[in-house]
């Protein structure tokens, strides 16, 4: 929905408007065109998903992800006086928050489930009990 927002904002611009709004390396590097990048300008890469294989790990960095999505459409809306961007960015922030709490509730029913005599959170599937 960001690269849609994007092109819409970007698609109709001349050469004057990409020189004034600072864009010519890019314009340079991809036209028009969305590349996936975070604001600072490094391309995104599946190196940034998380995954470790430990359901509780995973769950919080989840939550941690959505926390930083919602922090991100915040500042959006704070630079933003574009309604229609506007309207979108909050959908998204919204969809942020109810994934939040989704997670939150998936990690509460993973560690209600653990077993009781853990004293650290651990993932049962590879650490047995010892017999």
């Amino acid at each position: 929905m960001i690269g849609t927002i994007v092109h819409q904002l970007t698609r109709d611009m001349t050469p004057e408007d990409v020189k004034a709004a600072g864009m010519e390396g890019y314009f340079v590097d991809h036209t028009a065109g969305v590349y996936p990048q975070f604001a600072s300008g490094t391309p995104w890469t599946a190196a940034t998903m998380q995954v470790s294989g430990d359901t509780i790990a995973d769950l919080t960095e989840d939550m941690a992800a959505e926390q930083k999505a919602r922090k991100t459409y915040d500042n959006i809306l704070r630079l933003s006086d574009d309604p229609d961007v506007n309207n979108a960015i909050r959908f998204l922030r919204e969809r942020e928050v109810v994934h939040f709490q989704r997670f939150g509730e998936g990690l509460r029913l993973t560690q209600e489930r653990l077993n009781q005599k853990n004293i650290y959170a651990i993932n049962p599937s590879f650490d047995r009990a010892e017999k």
